[in-house]
């Protein structure tokens, strides 16, 4: 067997450390920076973020050097990652904003309202009537 096949790879892990230490002073800047549309901001920070984790990736996680089978693994996980979201929209996303209960109070009327015309009585009041 030949020497290591990742001795070949020399990675200068001080200057990936030094370009996440820039980027990191990047978002700082850009976040104090006063823009007059605030979505500058978001933008440039996610960008910025966006770098760090593809410089993480490639060199920390040595992804840079390996073939083209990590697309194999990765395909599944986007499957998912954008299918999921939309299969819970339905029921999670959209409903999370529509409120099913009445807010003005009448929730107890109309819960006494029900009960009185379904003849039901409910243990707690049995246990009061005794």
């Amino acid at each position: 067997m030949a020497q290591d096949d990742h001795s070949a790879h020399h990675v200068n892990y001080g200057a990936v450390f030094v370009a996440l230490c820039v980027c990191t002073g990047l978002s700082v800047l850009f976040d104090l920076l006063s823009f007059e549309n605030r979505m500058i901001t978001i933008v440039l920070v996610l960008a910025v973020a966006v770098a760090k984790a593809l410089c993480v990736m490639m060199f920390f996680m040595h992804l840079k050097f390996e073939g083209n089978w990590k697309f194999v693994l990765l395909a599944p996980t986007t499957i998912l990652a954008i299918g999921l979201p939309i299969a819970l929209l339905p029921d999670i996303g959209i409903h999370y904003y529509t409120n099913l209960a009445p807010q003005d109070g009448t929730w107890g009327a109309e819960m006494d309202e029900y009960n009185e015309t379904h003849h039901s009585t409910s243990v707690v009041s049995h246990a009061l009537d005794e």
